[in-house]
């Protein structure tokens, strides 16, 4: 006869964690978005470098699914939209299979694991992915003719000037959007 009070705290404890049908749902989910935002984006003449729109499902995956889950959408959704869509451009897809990933992990690693501030997470996160674009960009430099080189993406503030609108609505949208489906799961 199984104890009452070990069935109660499993079913607690379900309740807190998703199920692998859930993360998996969830994780479709954002990577459909991380191929329809941009495309929206677009579709309103407003630039992908410059909102940074396949971003925020990424990041959302890490902090509301976990790491492993924004891994996935981090690493299928440049290549999966730049083969449904065209973009993004062909140069960046090894780019932004290198630095999505590293936005969504970092960002599941501080917020969905160790409980870190969504802010802090959410920084944190932005600058190592900005990093890692820019060292793909140093060495895939190396092999490919690519419109422009790590010394330029940094010297221009490129890690941060032209993709600033991108930022600022990551920072206003994602902390909200974690709050509000923290909030609606409780």
């Amino acid at each position: 006869m199984p104890r009452q009070g070990t069935q109660k705290n499993k079913v607690l404890l379900l309740k807190h964690q998703l199920s692998k049908t859930q993360r998996l749902s969830y994780t479709a989910l954002f990577l459909a978005l991380s191929l329809v935002l941009p495309l929206a984006f677009h579709a309103f003449g407003v630039a992908g470098r410059i909102f940074l729109p396949m971003h925020i499902p990424v990041l959302l995956a890490g902090m509301l699914v976990g790491p492993f889950s924004a891994l996935v959408v981090g690493l299928l959704g440049p290549g999966l939209s730049h083969l449904m869509t065209g973009m993004p451009p062909t140069y960046a897809v090894p780019l932004m299979t290198l630095e999505l990933p590293v936005y969504g992990v970092i960002a599941g690693v501080l917020y969905y694991r160790l409980k870190l501030h969504v802010y802090l997470s959410l920084i944190v996160a932005m600058v190592a992915g900005r990093l890692v674009f820019g060292l793909a960009l140093l060495v895939l430099g190396m092999f490919m003719n690519l419109p422009y080189t790590a010394a330029t993406f940094f010297s221009a503030g490129g890690a941060v000037v032209a993709g600033l609108p991108g930022v600022v609505l990551q920072l206003a949208l994602i902390p909200l959007l974690v709050t509000a489906v923290k909030r609606r799961t409780r």
